[in-house]
């Protein structure tokens, strides 16, 4: 019989058990970023629990992180009238809307046109841009320019027209769109492409991290904003919900402090109705970030490479 006759045995090399090597650095860094995002999120719920809490067991025990004492009233104080926080909030989200989204296409466009090196008045368009973060009119010229000439005075225009224009986020989309690759600039160019249809078709497309983050921030300048309402509405009808939220605690802590020096006791929630406001006025916004938050990790070093 011949060597081929027999089946030739191989050994195989016996396989040995992969067990998972303990990665402790990362562990360390996964675990301050843990306790971080606790201490950043902690006060949020504390003032949450706060707004649901009664104002004896604050005044007892405390903030908690649940409440101590169940209780809505603080809710049911500041939605007494639900006709006018409706028509405050409805206000709001217009004007966040409207003016979010303007506002976007106006600095991105500027944007854009500084970015380009062919354009011939880019260092002294940029030299304006960059002068009216430093210098401004002031506040009495403004509202003699908004009442007395513009006529804009109770008016939805009002909220809106002065934060159209960020000079710091036209510097920082200037920066990114800088950035993006020349090749395929230069190839659209040569197939015909002009400017508008670089800039909607190409720019546009590649910069929706760098628009997320700047219209976040955008977003919650409108928002927040209670300034121009207390300068130029009068009409309860176009009062923002900021500014609806902040007249009821101002109201509230004149009649307090009114008791307070004559002798006697007010029974309004102070505590608690603060919590509560606060819940109010971030509330929308904190939901509108979870629409934006998976273009924020890469649209946050936005400008971060100098041009």
């Amino acid at each position: 019989m011949t060597p081929e006759t027999f089946p030739v045995r191989r050994h195989r090399p016996a396989l040995r058990s992969r067990r998972p090597q303990l990665d402790v650095p990362r562990l360390i860094v996964h675990g301050v970023l843990t306790v971080a995002s606790l201490a950043f999120i902690m006060p949020l719920v504390i003032v949450v629990s706060a707004s649901f809490s009664s104002e004896s067991a604050i005044t007892a025990h405390g903030y908690s992180v649940i409440p101590q004492k169940f209780s809505t009233f603080a809710y049911r104080y500041v939605l007494n009238d639900p006709g006018a926080i409706l028509r405050a909030y409805g206000v709001s989200i217009l004007v966040t809307t409207v003016g979010t989204l303007v506002s976007l296409v106006l600095i991105s466009m500027l944007a854009f046109t500084l970015a380009q090196p062919s354009y011939r008045f880019r260092r002294p368009v940029s030299f304006y841009v960059l002068f009216t973060m430093i210098f401004n009119g002031g506040l009495v010229p403004g509202y003699i320019l908004v009442t007395q000439y513009l006529h804009l005075q109770n008016t939805l225009l009002v909220l809106i027209l002065p934060y159209l224009v960020f000079p710091w986020y036209v510097l920082l989309l200037r920066t990114f769109f800088s950035q993006l690759p020349s090749e395929i600039l230069d190839a659209a160019r040569i197939d015909g492409a002009g400017n508008w249809r670089l800039y909607t078709r190409i720019v546009l497309p590649l910069s929706k991290p760098a628009l997320a983050t700047v219209g976040l921030f955008v977003a919650l300048t409108y928002w927040n904003d209670w300034w121009l309402g207390l300068l130029y509405i009068t009409n309860d009808k176009l009062v923002p919900v900021q500014l609806f939220l902040y007249r009821i605690m101002t109201n509230i802590d004149v009649v307090t402090s009114q008791n307070q020096f004559a002798g006697q006791s007010l029974d309004v929630p102070i505590q608690t109705l603060r919590a509560a406001i606060a819940v109010l006025a971030i509330g929308p916004i904190v939901f509108a970030f979870f629409f934006v938050q998976r273009f924020l990790v890469r649209g946050i070093t936005l400008g971060g490479v100098k041009d």
